[in-house]
């Protein structure tokens, strides 16, 4: 078979070929969508994105209500007199935040090294030195408090850092206050997921069940003093908003020029 008729049929292939494709059936969902927006990553995966609101960051506390009585020394700040609330209040969100259990060690149970984290302002997901410290599962460092347990104890050893990355998930109420969809949080300790869309019972208080009370769209982060020299340091929230589009048109299957309505 001579050169030219080599080409001859690799054209004549690469035809058909494109007549597959153009021929072939496409699924369109009929949605117009908005260009998501461009977000420039930090240098490190715990780094703030360019969209992250800087709550803080080594600096000072000026972004928390009552921040003047926490000591901030080292680019770390260390817990102190009453909780810290944020100025700034979230809904749906991203949140990072890194914390250490004290040394020397002290205390044992709910005594060692014991915080926490509040979405919304009411909504705890625990700190704890939970190292080698033996209390009720559900009250350990991840746990919802008096609700779950992480699936897993991740903790690393008295004065190393802990990482809490938290993708959170808003109740929303209906106007009468009843509630229309409850909270869910993800949520990942040291890079191992330990809550996964974690469905709230409600608030997370120690002397009552957890119930839902209306409240706010969106609501402040708040770290509990609890007697414990719990440190913090590297806190940002990223606002969630997922992808948007417009139904334009019912889906359906495309091949050529053909257009066939999906169900029919």
């Amino acid at each position: 078979m001579n050169r030219f008729v080599k080409s001859a049929l690799s054209a004549l292939s690469a035809a058909v070929l494109l007549s597959n494709v153009a021929s072939a059936e496409e699924y369109l969902n009929g949605i117009k969508w908005e260009p998501p927006a461009i977000v420039t990553p930090g240098e490190t995966d715990d780094q703030p994105p360019s969209d992250a609101v800087i709550l803080f960051d080594g600096s000072d506390l000026n972004e928390w209500k009552n921040g003047e009585n926490w000591d901030v020394r080292d680019g770390v700040a260390f817990s102190g007199k009453g909780q810290i609330v944020s100025k700034q209040e979230f809904g749906d969100c991203q949140l990072h935040i890194e914390w250490s259990a004290p040394l020397p060690v002290k205390g044992s149970g709910q005594g060692r090294g014991n915080s926490g984290v509040f979405l919304m302002g009411r909504y705890e997901i625990q700190v704890l030195d939970s190292y080698d410290n033996e209390t009720y599962h559900d009250g350990q460092a991840g746990a919802i408090y008096k609700q779950t347990p992480p699936a897993v104890n991740v903790m690393r050893k008295p004065g190393e850092w802990n990482t809490y990355d938290i993708f959170w998930t808003a109740p929303r109420f209906a106007e009468d206050g009843s509630l229309e969809s409850p909270a869910y949080i993800t949520a990942v300790h040291n890079g191992v997921l330990i809550l996964n869309h974690f469905e709230l019972k409600g608030d997370t208080p120690y002397n009552r069940p957890p119930r839902y009370t209306k409240h706010g769209e969106k609501g402040p982060i708040a770290l509990q003093d609890h007697g414990n020299p719990v440190r913090f340091r590297n806190i940002w929230v990223r606002e969630f908003k997922p992808a948007t589009g417009t139904q334009e048109r019912e889906p359906f299957i495309k091949d050529g020029e053909k257009e066939t309505p999906v169900g029919e």
